[in-house]
């Protein structure tokens, strides 16, 4: 999900079924699709598209909106899910602890030989904890004695917030730079860096030998909790998500986890990263990205007018959009009951994400690193045109393959993978349209997921299959979130999203940032 380099990123895995390397394919008996004609061509026909039918309002200029509240309030309530927008994020996030690849999307071919991803294909949280204190020293906190076993923590310039810890230039000293690039994935970062800090807190207190060890531990698993009971669940078909991965009970009185769709994501001896899922379905949270979001309520307020632009597409600057890769404002700052579901959250929060369809929020109509031209779909138009670059199947044909009742496209639609995944869930009936994936995109989604958790050997999964967040020494009846029943996604022990806030201690509500600041 993220708007930077891995936006720019292609890859051109083997096509052999038997290719185990950090890319690889689901779907490598079906043949590429593209559109016809030359390169040119086939970049003409994604870019008409992309900005004539991907577009909440086309021709309507980002910094129309942004000067317009009606029409922000208009778009929306039309586009508005019922999956807060504190989810979108934790998507990202999840992307940058999985996958990242820098090679160039005007790289039309790319020796198999050289595809690398600079992430490992395990949900181990090394953009958190990078390479480890004995190899990147400076992302964690000394004293006198040496390492504290505390991750480093910035300020808010003139206040009591907090901020990620920072260079002289502003750039944050995190393990993977992208979770800096716009002030929601920031302050998620900042959440599970103060919440390892609270854990080594609590493991000191009660005199664990290696508290860095134990509170990395705890929070690894719970992050592998929230992943899979709490997002995963929000975003997939039920059937679907229940199949994937099960606890059962086996001879003996023992109980494992088992995959239920290995027949569409297997390996041999590690995990990889399928392309269709990196390249196509996983990026369905493009559509989740609204145009502009309300911060907190003491430097900001709860209207409309008071709501920050995420990008500024104006060409001003504006310093009080929400673009990362500096210092963190105060006016930017979280408040997690405007994001997630929280005991607080009042009237019109929290704010929700834009729903899973075919439609991006005209602030993604031109990013920075693009184009001059702001009549571009930059972000839309690239999406489409890696499919070609990695040589992905249609989104029919990868459906046929699992004998999925096909949706129907029309003859001037994409047969994209990435834009099959988003016409599904718009096309789901009644209440559910683009409230969650369609069958296909649960299924790859579902599927990879569940793969790299049992594919893990040190995901509790495998270790500690009966293990729950109740069980774990070092966690709270008060971490959990069973205090908010308004949102039944919530899973029945309270276990979600929202923990790992609370844990951290970042503002909740107003209280809490006025507290604070």
């Amino acid at each position: 999900m993220s708007h930077q380099k891995s936006f720019g990123a292609t890859v051109l895995a083997p096509r052999s079924k038997f290719y185990q390397g950090p890319f690889g394919r689901i779907c490598p008996d079906l043949e590429p699709w593209a559109p016809p004609g030359d390169e040119d061509a086939q970049d003409a026909f994604f870019l008409d598209f992309a900005r004539d039918n991907m577009v909440e309002r086309p021709g309507q200029a980002p910094g129309d909106l942004a000067g317009d509240p009606a029409a922000i309030t208009d778009l929306e309530n039309e586009f508005g899910s019922n999956i807060p927008a504190g989810y979108t994020y934790f998507g990202q996030f999840v992307d940058h602890d999985i996958t990242l690849d820098t090679t160039s999307l005007q790289a039309r071919q790319i020796d198999p030989d050289r595809i690398l991803n600079f992430r490992t294909p395990r949900l181990d949280l090394d953009c958190v904890y990078g390479r480890g204190p004995g190899d990147q020293p400076y992302l964690y906190e000394h004293d006198a004695d040496g390492l504290t076993g505390r991750m480093l923590i910035g300020k808010v310039d003139g206040f009591n917030l907090r901020d990620l810890p920072r260079n002289a230039q502003g750039r944050a000293l995190i393990g993977d730079m992208r979770n800096d690039e716009n002030a929601m994935v920031s302050q998620l970062q900042l959440a599970f860096l103060l919440a390892h800090n609270t854990l080594v807190d609590r493991a000191e207190a009660a005199g664990v030998s290696d508290p860095f060890a134990a509170a990395r531990k705890t929070l690894t698993r719970l992050y592998h909790w929230v992943l899979w009971h709490d997002f995963l669940k929000r975003i997939t078909v039920d059937e679907v998500h229940g199949c994937a991965l099960k606890l059962e009970d086996l001879c003996g009185g023992r109980k494992a986890w088992e995959l239920g769709l290995d027949d569409v994501y297997k390996w041999k001896h590690q995990p990889f990263m399928p392309v269709e899922f990196s390249g196509a379905a996983y990026r369905f949270g493009h559509s989740m990205v609204r145009n502009a979001y309300r911060t907190n309520f003491l430097h900001r307020g709860f209207t409309l007018d008071d709501a920050a632009p995420i990008f500024d597409n104006t060409g001003a600057n504006d310093p009080d959009d929400l673009r990362g890769f500096r210092p963190m404002k105060a006016a930017n700052v979280i408040q997690w009951d405007w994001f997630l579901q929280m005991t607080s959250s009042q009237g019109d929060f929290p704010q929700m994400a834009r729903k899973i369809d075919t439609k991006l929020a005209n602030a993604l109509v031109h990013l920075h690193e693009g184009p001059a031209n702001t009549a571009d779909n930059v972000l839309a138009f690239r999406n489409l045109k890696r499919g070609v670059n990695l040589g992905l199947p249609s989104g029919l044909d990868v459906a046929k393959k699992y004998c999925l009742n096909p949706i129907s496209l029309g003859p001037d639609e994409p047969q994209s993978l990435w834009y099959y995944v988003l016409k599904e869930a718009e096309s789901l009936p009644g209440a559910n349209r683009g409230q969650m994936l369609g069958r296909l995109g649960s299924t790859i989604i579902c599927a990879v997921f569940a793969g790299l958790l049992k594919g893990d050997p040190c995901s509790f999964f495998n270790t500690d299959p009966c293990w729950t967040p109740d069980d774990d020494p070092l966690l709270r009846p008060g971490d959990d979130n069973q205090d908010s029943p308004s949102d039944s996604h919530v899973p029945n022990d309270g276990w979600a999203l929202a923990s790992i806030i609370r844990i951290s201690g970042l503002p909740v509500d107003g209280g809490d940032i006025n507290a604070q600041s």
